[in-house]
């Protein structure tokens, strides 16, 4: 079932790990009464704000991704509708060939955004030689077939607006959010449930017997969900996470003539 499958992307073998190591280091301070009353602010201040700030940057760059995908998909049909609705007497193969490079880009535009980012040289020269065929087609295709040089060159700004797009994407893809912040959330996020061993088993004697070890695992369970929540919102393309974008491309070529 999904929400099983949603349930199990947050939690992994490291939350079971980082649980485990807790209530081992909790029954060792039960057992040899080595008891402490840690502030919980540190928490607060070493973990959830860290990983908070990360996962809203994360959280704003898969928003800004997805408004520069919605772009580029917007650009390409203004193309192809000025390919097939704009010239008097339109030929029906024109309006194909732009079909077929528009399915070319697309498509790898889809190849580098879901590859290792080392392959990124090889996918973008592939997404640069279809813009260059877009720009030839404008050029032949449409002006020399009676398009006017204005609408050929509002076309042209289309094809503009639609590389800066790709680029903005590119540099989504490229660059993430502080490496160092998410070291330092990472760090004390695998650290804490262990080391607050004291000050669980100073809140043991309170508690009936048993449920000193629920608050090490919720604990735990808590702050490594979030870890992994940033994990992966932080590259919103790599089709791993639930709110990864998804691009539909075949779905999208075959809405062009509806």
């Amino acid at each position: 079932m999904k929400i099983f499958r949603r349930f199990f992307t947050i939690i992994n073998w490291q939350t079971l790990v980082i649980a485990a190591l807790s209530v081992a280091s909790t029954a060792l301070c039960i057992r040899y009464k080595f008891e402490a009353e840690f502030p919980l602010t540190l928490v607060a201040t070493a973990v959830i704000f860290p990983i908070v700030f990360s996962i809203g940057g994360a959280y704003k760059r898969r928003e800004a991704a997805l408004k520069e995908y919605a772009a580029i998909k917007g650009y390409l049909r203004a193309i192809y509708l000025v390919s097939r609705d704009w010239l008097d007497k339109p030929k029906p193969e024109n309006a194909g060939k732009m079909k077929n490079i528009i399915h070319d880009l697309f498509t790898n535009v889809r190849t580098l955004f879901v590859s290792p980012i080392e392959d990124l040289p090889k996918n973008e020269e592939a997404v640069y030689t279809d813009f260059s065929k877009i720009s030839k087609y404008i050029k032949h295709e449409l002006r020399e077939e009676g398009l006017s040089s204005g609408e050929c060159s509002r076309t042209n700004q289309y094809l503009q607006k639609m590389m800066i797009s790709f680029e903005s994407m590119k540099h989504i893809y490229q660059y993430r959010t502080p490496k160092t912040l998410r070291a330092f959330s990472s760090f004390f996020i695998k650290i804490m449930p262990i080391v607050y061993g004291p000050y669980f088993a100073f809140k043991a004697e309170s508690m009936s017997w048993g449920l000193e070890y629920v608050i090490p695992v919720l604990l735990t369970m808590i702050l490594v969900s979030l870890e992994n929540i940033q994990e992966h919102l932080e590259n919103p393309f790599d089709q791993v996470g639930e709110d990864d974008i998804v691009f539909n491309v075949e779905k999208f070529v075959d809405n062009l003539n509806r």
